[in-house]
């Protein structure tokens, strides 16, 4: 097996090599086939299973306890005032405090838990041609107010500008916000901070699409996770947002990787 970058993309080369005899010479027959997309596949499958157990018994577990918390919490709201000792009151007040913060935290984890559902339930794709220039057009508008907010120097490149993908307009278009948001995040206190959104060929005429800014980059190390569910460098990140995009795009037949120069410049490349 052998990792190679070639361009913005990653190939994983499986490498087989056998020698045998003709002719009395002696000669060695060396393959090589690129199976990062079968790797990929397998990865987000085990992901997915991994996610399907895990929450089914997170949420049989979590759901009761939000529920009889809920109804405890009521119960014990309702009965605020109640002739009793006025210690008996506080330690009412005290069981009440803490029976509203378990309803509270049960919600929030069942909140968490149906995010990395999300993974799972991903819409089967609506198949159309699509205008890659309104595509971005569309983006853009949508971004427009964190864009300006932050003074990003935001442009679009399509050539040619009758480039076409096809594709489920509303999943593309989410997996560009994902990619434009986090550019958005990288460049933040960086002087003169740009973001692209460009779309061409490659030499096999496959679209390309990609999403470049010049934000603090990602290191190797990370760049190698970040793809991963649960895996996330953001305080308030739930390592979400680029899973869903990848298999969005394994669902295109496409791909989704990144390629980055820390503090130089950082880009996605989604390829059809």
């Amino acid at each position: 097996m052998v990792k190679l970058q070639q361009g913005d993309d990653l190939l994983q080369l499986s490498i087989y090599a056998t020698g045998f005899i003709l002719r009395k010479q002696q000669l060695m027959l060396v393959a090589m086939q690129n199976i990062q997309n079968e790797l990929e596949e397998k990865e987000m499958k085990s992901w997915q299973n991994l996610i399907r157990v895990l929450t089914h018994e997170i949420m049989n577990s979590i759901t009761p306890i939000a529920s009889l918390s809920s109804t405890a919490y009521g119960l014990l709201k309702n009965n605020q005032e109640c002739e009793a000792p006025e210690s008996m009151n506080e330690i009412i007040g005290d069981v009440r405090d803490a029976v509203n913060t378990i309803e509270k935290r049960s919600k929030g984890l069942l909140d968490f838990i149906e995010n990395y559902r999300k993974l799972t339930r991903i819409p089967k794709p609506d198949f159309r041609i699509v205008q890659v220039k309104d595509l971005f057009e569309r983006v853009g508008n949508l971004m427009k107010d964190q864009l300006e907010h932050q003074a990003i120097d935001f442009t679009i490149q399509v050539d040619p500008e009758s480039l076409e993908i096809t594709a489920d307009w509303a999943l593309i278009e989410q997996v560009l916000i994902n990619m434009c948001k986090n550019s958005v995040e990288a460049v933040q206190g960086i002087r003169n901070p740009k973001i692209a959104l460009t779309a061409g060929t490659d030499g096999l005429g496959n679209p390309v699409i990609k999403v470049i800014d010049n934000g603090k980059g990602i290191s190797e190390e990370v760049a190698e996770k970040i793809f991963i569910p649960f895996f996330t460098t953001k305080p308030q990140g739930s390592g979400i947002g680029l899973s869903l995009s990848r298999q969005i795009m394994r669902l295109h037949k496409g791909t989704l990787s990144v390629t980055s120069k820390p503090g130089v410049e950082t880009t996605f490349v989604l390829r059809f």
